[in-house]
């Protein structure tokens, strides 16, 4: 047993049961994958893949249970590599963050610049998608740190952490008749077509169970992944939206009117995601800092220690 042997099984698994697809991806043949796994097989005494022919159509049972081991392993590996890295060059190396597009867009910019200007030797990558491709990255190792407010604390495999809250807002255009009420309400909003996010982006289930809640059914007649695209179609005049507050930036959404809406959906928590048994870089640390100032070293470092 070797670990390139557990790097091809984990592989496999990655490409959706597809050797051809795991051989692409490592840069090997496919015979070469599927006579390792074969010794593998043979070695352990068990079948880890169920085949059809060639043809891998499902993982046995206690295929399962060697791939959950030969994932830590791996895991394990990956850190011992990051520990000398680490001692060797503590300024230098890797860093990617999976974030939706609100995070990206709008809270990520100065936190990425502070980062940048301290660590100029770590290559940053960022990702966007929504929270569960987020979650999914970084399951799977594809980024080291996730960013969302949806779906991120459903993983029992990742540590959420939770940074700080924000509520939605209502925008609309300059004249909209909205702005002549003191306090809006479920009921005035609902009687306009309304622009928002899809289901899986910021906090749109508050949205919705807010509506349900007081039994009423919006006019959703267009809804986007990315707040600066509500924007545009309210600022066409196709309805009003709904979005992050923090997506609303005065000075530059000038065109467009903002309205008070905390008093008609929950707040939601942003959180940041790593993954179990992870070994964090100090740059990751500090990137986790800037980005929530109370999630400090000590502070990231205990809530992984407390549930190991």
């Amino acid at each position: 047993m070797n670990l390139q042997q557990l790097r091809y099984l984990n592989e496999i698994v990655h490409q959706g049961l597809k050797i051809s697809d795991a051989a692409k991806a490592l840069y090997t043949s496919q015979p070469g994958i599927s006579k390792q796994i074969r010794l593998l097989e043979i070695e352990l005494g068990i079948e880890i893949f169920v085949r059809n022919g060639k043809r891998i159509v499902a993982i046995t049972e206690p295929g399962k249970a060697v791939l959950a081991i030969a994932q830590r392993m791996l895991q394990d590996a990956k850190n011992l590599s990051e520990v000398a890295q680490e001692y060797h060059s503590q300024d230098i190396g890797h860093l990617t963050v999976a974030a939706t597009h609100t995070q990206a867009r709008y809270a990520l910019p100065a936190v990425v610049k502070q980062f940048i200007k301290r660590y100029p030797g770590v290559k940053l990558g960022l990702h966007q998608g929504n929270p569960t491709q987020i979650a999914e990255q970084v399951l799977c190792g594809e980024a080291d740190i996730g960013i969302a407010t949806e779906s991120l604390m459903l993983y029992d495999e990742l540590i959420t952490l939770p940074c700080y809250e924000w509520h939605h807002c209502v925008v609309v255009p300059p004249g909209h008749p909205l702005l002549n009420e003191k306090k809006i309400t479920l009921q005035q909003i609902a009687q306009y077509p309304i622009i928002t996010y899809d289901f899986a982006f910021s906090g749109r289930g508050k949205i919705n169970d807010a509506f349900a809640k007081a039994d009423i059914v919006p006019n959703i007649a267009l809804t986007a992944i990315d707040a600066d695209v509500i924007k545009t179609y309210v600022d066409l005049g196709l309805g009003i939206g709904i979005l992050a507050e923090i997506a609303f930036v005065a000075e530059r959404d000038h065109h467009l009117c903002k309205l008070e809406a905390k008093h008609l959906f929950k707040p939601n928590t942003t959180r940041i995601a790593i993954r179990k048994n992870e070994y964090l870089r100090a740059y990751t640390f500090e990137f986790i800092e800037l980005f929530e100032p109370k999630l400090t070293r000590e502070a990231v470092a205990k809530a992984m220690h407390q549930r190991d």
